[in-house]
This record gives C-alpha cells, sequence and structure tokens, in this order.
C-alpha cells in the first residue's frame, strides 16, 4: 500500500546560478551550538543598560508574589496585604533599579579593564 502522507520538506531556495542563500533556522544542530548561542544571547542581554521600566516590571512580579504569599499563605487580611505589597511596591523599584545600574557598571569596568589588559599584551609583543 502506498504511503499517503508525504513526508514535509524544507522549501528549496537556491537561485538560477546555483547558489544557495539559507538563513540560519532557529534551532541549533548540536549541544555545542545550542550552548553557543545560548551564550551569546546572555551577554546579549547583560549588554543592555538597566531601565526603569525593568525595575517597575520586576517590582510588580516580586509585589504580586509577596501579596499572594501573604494572603494566602500567611492568611493576612487581603487589606493589610495589598497595603504591605504597594509599599514594598514603591521600595523595589528604586531599589532594583540602583542595584542593577550599580551591577551593570561593575560589569562594564570589569570589561573595560580586561581590554585594555588585552590591549597592552598585544603592545608588549
Amino acid at each position: 500500500m502506498a504511503q499517503t502522507k508525504r513526508k514535509r520538506q524544507r522549501k528549496h531556495r537556491g537561485t538560477q546560478g546555483g547558489s544557495i542563500n539559507r538563513r540560519s533556522t532557529g534551532r541549533p544542530r548540536t549541544r555545542e551550538e545550542a550552548r553557543a548561542q545560548a551564550r551569546r544571547q546572555a551577554g546579549q542581554k547583560r549588554e543592555t543598560p538597566p531601565s526603569w521600566q525593568g525595575a517597575i516590571k520586576r517590582a510588580l512580579i516580586m509585589s504580586v508574589l509577596l501579596f499572594a504569599i501573604m494572603a494566602v499563605v500567611v492568611g493576612e487580611p487581603v487589606g493589610s496585604s495589598a497595603a504591605l505589597a504597594t509599599a514594598m511596591l514603591v521600595v523595589y523599584v528604586p531599589a532594583g533599579y540602583y542595584l542593577e545600574r550599580f551591577l551593570y557598571n561593575r560589569r562594564r569596568a570589569a570589561a573595560q579593564k580586561e581590554r585594555e589588559e588585552q590591549r597592552q599584551l598585544r603592545n608588549r609583543r
């Protein structure tokens, strides 16, 4: 009996001249490629400077978690849990932003120091 379902194939992207311009697929083929891709993406995320928007998002997540823990797990009244979560939101936003800015500046200073050391090593040769 003949197979009714055909295997899905990739689109042929060759040109008349014979060259093939393949775009890289999103999925890495080997474990090493996956690790290298993850390192690149993590490095790109760390290179972005901190923002108030990111600090607000993190603070909102933590405040909602605090509210849920206080209201559900601890059993505090909803009003006092909401007041505590709001107060912590006010504390979390600037604290998170300045902590992230401190860590960002420290990473930049370490990277700058490493670049200068490599430049000095090249100049010695």
